[in-house]
């Protein structure tokens, strides 16, 4: 007596079965168009073209609206440099002033025209010409 193996079903080849359902191949239907109806056609695409061209540069959101944009914000960080610059500056001197009492006394001497006690004040004036 022999003694067959047990195959299991799920290991075994799938036999063939039925063709899968697919999808018929529609064929196109041509239209049969005439060359006056394809020449109105390709006037109305060149024409809508032009305008999506021309709107393109000039319009709302164009490439010379992109272009003056980027002008006025090289324009603007130029400015930003600047007066963060001057801020820097101001920022020193009210250290200065805050810190150094000679700073102050310069400052007063040049704005305010002040002397020391004991200084001899100089006030020269142009002579002006006598007329004959």
């Amino acid at each position: 007596m022999s003694v067959q193996p047990e195959v299991r079903s799920e290991l075994r080849k799938p036999q063939r079965g039925p063709e899968p359902l697919r999808r018929k191949r529609v064929q196109p239907v041509h239209v049969a168009s005439t060359p006056r109806g394809r020449k109105a056609l390709n006037i109305t695409l060149c024409f809508a073209s032009a305008v999506l061209l021309i709107d393109s540069f000039v319009g709302d959101k164009g490439l010379l609206a992109g272009l003056r944009a980027r002008d006025s914000y090289e324009q603007a960080q130029v400015s930003l440099h600047a007066l963060r610059s001057e801020n820097g500056r101001l920022r020193d001197d009210v250290r200065r002033y805050r810190e150094d009492p000679a700073a102050i006394e310069d400052l007063a001497r040049k704005e305010l025209g002040f002397i020391r006690p004991g200084e001899l004040l100089f006030i020269v004036r142009d002579v002006t010409p006598v007329s004959r």
